[in-house]
């Protein structure tokens, strides 16, 4: 059949043009790039769908930002199940929010839109010395979250338009103090209890199981003694270090960057300098700062008239009340950390100059320029290993899309070994041993990774021992892995666990003991009360436990007040039980309460947060929002239930 191809190739060119081009008229090439992406839907929004790709977007856009934000936290926490089903249910909410912003007819003006973006401090942070927004910095944090700067701006717009839909809410919530002492009281109600706990760890001493009993107990729950799964792994992981080794820069390199930027890496020049502040806020009467002015042109002709007394004269009379102590001194700055009004006329005097009247947002300013720190210059020997760093580290930012392709596709090709894209790459292939499913307490790099692990141990990889897919395990990081050895689940031999078996056939006869005996004695001391040996009375609340388990803090405070004082047995699981006896309520003092105020403010908070919930929980109905993936923690129950 293929010879057809081999000696008609013209033929089958033409025919396959004419086939394949109305279909890109008809349909698009962007539908044919689309293909290839992922466009499972995992969730709807009434008729609005949400797909696996802005999922994904979504949860990357997060996981950078917490990153960014908190560096110090765990990396394995971000890639958890948990973690991105909860990025889902936060893309649905802003959905839905949105859908409600719209039916209220709540839009964001241009207006109001830069307002907000100017008083955003990481757009602040985006602009120049002159105030000017640096814009080729914009359209990077715009593309960093997958948009164009129009993009970034109409998000921007649609999340204060959401924004204003709970916060209409919020603003009109408010809970009478009546009712929110009610709620208050009960909450914060204490009560005086006798409890005596019977521990399963006091009865475990003469409990001494046979080896018949052992044996018998170890058939009976032979799921207990089981070893996990577990796999010895080969990886290669391909990062930004990764691709620097690779990269050498020239000499020649090295020194026209230095020469280039010379007076950056030497550092920026600092300047001291003292002011006396009259203040007169921009928007005060313009009597006040016509006043305000008078007062500082006095003050500016005194100091310049005996210069040595501008410090006396700050601290008599500065309104800037962190500087005026110290002489109005406000220490060496660079430029950037004022106000531009002052920072101009800062660095356009001289040691030992006095300005003239320098007005800003704050008022009047008269400022003497103290000294001058000039950066020293740095040798190129100095900062050349830092030159290099930097250049290798822009060439791999650079460089670090096209290397990852070629491992993406190498890893992919040359599925049965890791070999070739190490040697190609330049990658070390690493080894690790009883690898689990899921990452044990601790575990650090690459093998925290929830997405690995589960493309690691995923039945096709167990089966065939191919290489994974190439894995994003953090922000420019990809691993890919193979299977070298696997042991499946298995139940451990009786011998090997029998130290084991013993100790939880003592747990289990100790904790039987210990509720028998609780039991028994609150039979006894309900009957006969004069008999019970309780310990002297506390008195417990929701946020004064003493050290007592939840459970019987709980149980005390849940019991009916009316049947006061009265008795009450707690069963505290494995650890034992509990008798209890409630003697009375004690009342909330509010003499002892003096943050009742901002308990009642608490608590509206709370009820406003509830009705927020409320009318969210009432839009998703009405949206019909249907989540079509399952949520993590209904898998963990269902696994706890088999």
């Amino acid at each position: 059949m293929f010879d057809i191809f081999r000696k008609h190739t013209k033929i089958m060119m033409v025919l396959l043009f004419l086939l394949i081009i109305p279909s890109f008229v008809l349909f698009g090439i962007d539908r044919y790039n689309k293909m290839g992406h992922s466009e499972a839907v995992v969730a709807k929004v009434g008729s609005v769908e949400i797909t696996q790709a802005q999922w994904d977007l979504a949860h990357k856009n997060e996981v950078d930002r917490l990153r960014a934000s908190r560096p110090e936290l765990d990396v394995k926490l971000f890639d958890s199940p948990e973690a991105r089903f909860a990025t889902l249910e936060r893309l649905i909410r802003d959905r839905v929010m949105r859908v409600a912003a719209e039916d209220a007819r709540l839009y964001t003006s241009d207006a109001r839109l830069a307002v907000f973006l100017q008083e955003d401090p990481t757009i602040a942070s985006l602009r120049k010395p002159d105030g000017k927004l640096d814009m080729e910095r914009y359209r990077q944090l715009a593309a960093s979250q997958g948009l164009t700067p129009e993009g970034f701006e109409n998000t921007v717009r649609q999340d204060i338009s959401m924004q204003q839909v709970e916060l209409a809410i919020r603003q009109s919530g408010f809970v009478d103090a009546a009712p929110a002492d009610v709620a208050l009281n009960a909450f914060f109600e204490k009560r005086e209890v006798q409890a005596m706990n019977f521990m399963a760890k006091d009865y475990t001493a003469g409990i001494n199981p046979s080896d018949a009993d052992l044996a018998a107990f170890y058939q009976a729950n032979s799921a207990m003694f089981k070893s996990p799964e577990q796999a010895k792994v080969e990886y290669v992981v391909l990062d930004l270090d990764a691709v620097k080794k690779g990269i050498k820069i020239s000499e020649a390199d090295l020194k026209s960057y230095y020469d280039q930027n010379v007076a950056r890496l030497s550092g920026v020049e600092e300047r001291r300098a003292s002011h006396i502040l009259i203040s007169a806020p921009k928007d005060a009467p313009a009597a006040d700062r016509q006043k305000a002015k008078a007062l500082a042109k006095s003050l500016l002709k005194a100091v310049r008239a005996a210069p040595d007394t501008f410090a006396d004269v700050a601290k008599k009379y500065s309104q800037d009340a962190g500087s005026a102590a110290k002489g109005g001194d406000l220490d060496f700055f660079t430029r950037g950390a004022m106000v531009k009004p002052f920072e101009d006329a800062v660095f356009a005097m001289k040691k030992g100059d006095i300005s003239d009247l320098v007005e800003s947002d704050f008022g009047y300013h008269i400022i003497k320029l103290t000294d001058i720190k000039e950066p020293k210059k740095r040798s190129f020997d100095e900062v050349r290993a830092s030159i290099e760093n930097d250049l290798q580290t822009q060439q791999a930012q650079r460089k670090y899309a096209e290397v990852a392709d070629v491992f993406t596709n190498t890893v992919y090709e040359q599925s049965d070994s890791l070999k070739p894209v190490a040697e190609k790459l330049g990658l070390e292939v690493k080894t690790a041993d009883k690898v689990l499913r899921h990452p044990a307490p601790g575990t650090t790099g690459v093998l925290a990774s929830e997405k690995l692990l589960s493309a690691l141990l995923a039945p096709d990889s167990i089966e065939k021992r191919h290489n994974t897919e190439a894995v994003e395990t953090a922000v420019n990081q990809l691993v890919a892995g193979r299977i070298v050895s696997y042991s499946p689940v298995s139940t451990l031999a009786f011998a090997d666990v029998k130290p084991l078996v013993r100790e939880r056939v003592i747990a289990a006869r100790a904790s039987e003991m210990a509720h028998k005996d609780g039991v028994d004695k609150l039979a006894l001391w309900k009957k006969e009360p004069d008999k019970a040996s309780l310990p002297a009375a506390i008195v417990i609340s929701r946020d004064q436990m003493q050290n007592m388990p939840v459970q019987l803090v709980t149980s005390a405070l849940g019991a009916d007040a009316a049947s006061l004082p009265g008795w009450l047995g707690v069963d505290l699981g494995t650890t034992g039980y509990a008798v209890v006896r409630i003697n009375k309520v004690v009342a909330r003092n509010e003499v002892v309460q003096p943050s009742a105020a901002q308990d009642r403010e608490q608590y509206t908070q709370w009820w406003t947060a509830a009705e927020v919930q409320a009318y969210y929980t009432a839009l998703k109905e009405r949206l019909k929002v249907e989540i079509l993936v399952p949520s993590p923690k209904a898998g963990a129950a269902s696994q706890l239930n088999q």
